[in-house]
């Protein structure tokens, strides 16, 4: 039995950067040692969960789902509430996009913190980012570096949250993945913001990633199998 310095817990969406970082969590600790979970949390697109349950079968590795229905009865953003269309600008009143989710991966994390305490791992890895951060405060180093910290203090347990892109471009997330031997598996990936599959390729989501394949000159194998 492997022991909780090599258990890993990784945040798996069903989009790119966590399929990324899915891969590089196999490579560091093994492909035994990792678990992936991902949250229904009421999303419009239920796609994603399809898709990371696909992309953890495809890599090999436990798959965990858990049901947090709380963000879509607050409402309020495009990606829980059906009735706001994606904008491409952000919000002048907020300053943040409107697919901003507050308190997101910070549940996310808690979460998957008190599953990996049952599960006796001590690495959460997560993909936020901060360079791409599309404006989501909740992606920044500083706001993971003081959360890691409260849930070390919370549950008396030597937590260590890993964000592999923090401060990776598009193009040097893509690098990665096919660094990793994981450029196969963003063909089951989902990025679109508005659900479409194949993509829409005009959301932000869909531009920041075409970018980040085109930069890095290696073609999406999303759009490949399109």
């Amino acid at each position: 039995m492997s022991s909780p310095e090599n258990r890993a817990l990784v945040l798996l969406s069903g989009g790119q950067d966590s399929t990324t970082c899915l891969y590089w969590a196999i490579d560091r600790f093994g492909r035994g040692n990792v678990t992936t979970l991902s949250f229904d949390y009421g999303q419009r697109h239920r796609i994603e969960l399809e898709c990371a349950a696909t992309i953890a079968k495809h890599a090999g590795v436990a798959h965990r789902c858990l049901p947090i229905d709380t963000f879509a009865a607050l409402g309020g953003d495009a990606l829980t509430d059906s009735d706001i269309a994606v904008a491409a600008d952000i919000d002048a009143s907020t300053g943040l996009p409107n697919t901003f989710v507050p308190g997101r991966n910070l549940i996310f994390l808690t979460y998957a913190a008190a599953l990996a305490w049952q599960l006796g791992a001590e690495h959460l890895v997560t993909g936020v980012a901060q360079t791409d951060y599309s404006g989501y405060p909740d992606c920044r180093e500083a706001t993971i570096a003081a959360l890691q910290q409260a849930l070390r203090l919370g549950m008396e347990s030597g937590v260590q949250i890993h964000t592999p892109l923090m401060h990776r471009s598009k193009k040097e997330t893509v690098e990665l993945a096919r660094d990793l031997g994981g450029l196969d598996a963003m063909a089951l990936t989902h990025t679109c913001y508005n659900g479409e599959r194949p993509p829409c390729g005009e959301c932000p989501a869909c531009v920041l990633r075409a970018k980040g394949f085109q930069e890095a000159g290696i073609e999406d194998p999303l759009l490949a199998n399109a």
